[in-house]
């Protein structure tokens, strides 16, 4: 099977066009032993029925049926299974994301469920570990939304801020080990007690940290051998500099500012996990982005009302978003 797969994005389109391929696959993956299990109940007694290419549990208590969507992010979807591989194998391998309009276009269905898909493979894309970064880790926050001076006087208006306010920004934390991983969260403010929990639920105690010298990165020593960088005087010292967190934030806006301009605040999590998971997996090829991203599919799910937090269509409501950079 291995040999058959799809190393390029024609190929895959070749190779999920057949939709026992895309069954096989998604079922390989999910069920790596061989032996399939029933979602509801996890028991190992099922008949595969061919006419309709789906499960039916065995057990007696049980009785249902399933295919291999049931209890992954494919789940309720109308969209095909082979639909669902090339968006897949698109945003995985797209260096500066790609917009629900393009996606939609290119696989054939509405802009609207392009979004949801999106949204769906971005919760795939949050790949959350018990690990904390080790070694030497570079720490970082930024500023994500619209530059106010560049606003209309009118739109500055209706946010009341000033020209040079960040109150409608949204503030991001980023931790970056030099063996090559980056985790980054959304924080709600720069507070010395903000940042330092999310630097201790994601940095190992007694790591090498690297910061800058802004005051929410004080008192550290105790936890971390610390060193900070003035960027009001340099920005290499040695080995003391945040270059690779500060190159992570460049490739982040160019992906927020030139593909998706405008987002939801509420959603900025999702695109950062986005940016976040084709980072860390920078080193292997497109199959392999894939792969990684195809195991995490299952028992992951999110419904649209869930999604928007409302049965409001989600062009209707008034809501902020982080505009560009």
């Amino acid at each position: 099977m291995k040999a058959q797969l799809p190393k390029t994005l024609i190929e895959a389109t070749i190779y999920f066009s057949d939709e026992q391929n895309c069954i096989d696959f998604v079922a390989g993956l999910r069920w790596a032993n061989g032996v399939v299990t029933c979602p509801h109940c996890q028991s190992d007694t099922v008949g595969f029925l061919a006419t309709r290419k789906i499960w039916k549990c065995k057990n007696k208590e049980c009785r249902k049926q399933f295919s291999v969507k049931v209890g992954t992010i494919f789940e309720d979807s109308a969209v095909k299974l082979h639909q669902w591989l090339v968006a897949i194998w698109l945003i995985a391998n797209a260096k500066n994301g790609i917009s629900s309009y393009e996606l939609g276009r290119s696989i054939g269905i509405t802009q609207k469920s392009a979004w949801f898909m999106l949204h769906r493979i971005r919760l795939a894309m949050d790949q959350g570990s018990i690990n904390k970064l080790s070694g030497t880790v570079e720490a970082d926050e930024t500023w994500v939304g619209g530059n106010a001076q560049r606003m209309h006087f009118k739109a500055r208006q209706a946010r009341n801020i000033g020209a040079s306010s960040t109150k409608h920004k949204t503030m991001v934390l980023g931790m970056l080990s030099r063996k090559g991983k980056v985790i980054a969260k959304v924080v709600r403010d720069r507070k010395l007690n903000t940042l330092q929990t999310v630097l201790t639920e994601n940095v190992e105690k007694g790591s090498n940290l690297i910061t800058d010298e802004f005051k929410g990165y004080q008192n550290l020593e105790n936890t971390y051998k610390h060193k900070a960088i003035d960027h009001s005087v340099e920005y290499v010292r040695g080995n003391i500099h945040t270059n690779g967190i500060e190159n992570f934030w460049s490739l982040m806006k160019r992906t927020i500012k030139g593909t998706y301009v405008s987002i939801e605040a509420s959603h900025l999590q999702s695109y950062v996990e986005e940016q976040c998971f084709r980072y860390n997996n920078r080193e292997t090829n497109d199959l392999g982005r894939f792969m990684e991203l195809v195991k995490s599919v299952g028992g992951k799910r999110v419904t649209w009302d869930r999604l928007i937090g409302s049965q409001i269509y989600w062009r209707a409501r008034k809501i902020t978003q982080v505009r560009g950079y």
